[in-house]
């Protein structure tokens, strides 16, 4: 039915929220209120990026995913009172380029190799940031590309970075089946025309706008039973 599998990185094959361990130690009783801000200050750094000047040819504010993460780290540090040194910066992105894979992930690439269906990461992230998170988690051997919205100059949920995976592979939009845990995400794919699966491991309610999404399941493995 599909080519291709794209797969978002940050919250989907990756838990960006493991890092809040190495924050708690870091700031006690603060890691996890810490994790979840960075998060949501790096997302709308990039859509600051991106929404300011959606110029085919890039953002004349373009700043890399690496860059971004780390001004997003500050600024959620200043705003919690808490004491960044550079010491502790270092800890955390470093941290962040070697973030864990969900348990399932390695299990769900494997399984749609075996299937013969092509895979591909599809992120925001820098290309060094990439290609750290998936050596650090040996999922290397099973993705056929590591495609890093970089190129574009903007970042999700731009239509070109979406594009860019008919640019890397010989597919239509409708051989593409784009998997998130980010609804955002999946509703932009879904505007550009892919179908989607939507990995809603919190339970959450669905956007109010867009596309719903072809798959939900609360768990990735799941894919393996509607797809493979």
């Amino acid at each position: 039915m599909y080519k291709l599998i794209a797969f978002d990185a940050y919250g989907t094959l990756f838990d960006v929220y493991s890092i809040g361990q190495l924050a708690e130690v870091i700031f006690p009783a603060k890691g996890k209120q810490l994790a979840e801000l960075w998060r949501e200050r790096q997302i709308e750094y990039t859509r600051l990026v991106t929404i300011s000047d959606p110029n085919p040819t890039g953002s004349q504010y373009y700043l890399s995913f690496w860059e971004i993460t780390a001004r997003a780290l500050r600024y959620s540090c200043k705003r919690l009172g808490l004491p960044l040194t550079p010491e502790n910066e270092a800890q955390l992105m470093g941290q962040y380029a070697k973030l864990e894979a969900f348990t399932e992930s390695i299990e769900v690439l494997k399984g749609l190799q075996v299937a013969g269906i092509s895979c591909a990461i599809l992120s925001n992230g820098s290309k060094e940031m990439l290609a750290s998170a998936v050596d650090s988690n040996h999922l290397a051997p099973y993705l056929e590309k590591i495609i890093s919205v970089a190129d574009t100059r903007l970042f999700k949920t731009a239509p070109q970075t979406y594009g860019l995976l008919l640019d890397h592979f010989p597919v239509t939009k409708q051989e593409v089946l784009f998997v998130s845990s980010n609804a955002w995400d999946v509703v932009g794919a879904g505007w550009f025309g892919f179908d989607t699966f939507w990995v809603n491991r919190q339970a959450l309610p669905f956007e109010e706008i867009g596309r719903q999404p072809t798959y939900e399941s609360s768990v990735l493995t799941e894919i393996l039973q509607k797809i493979a």
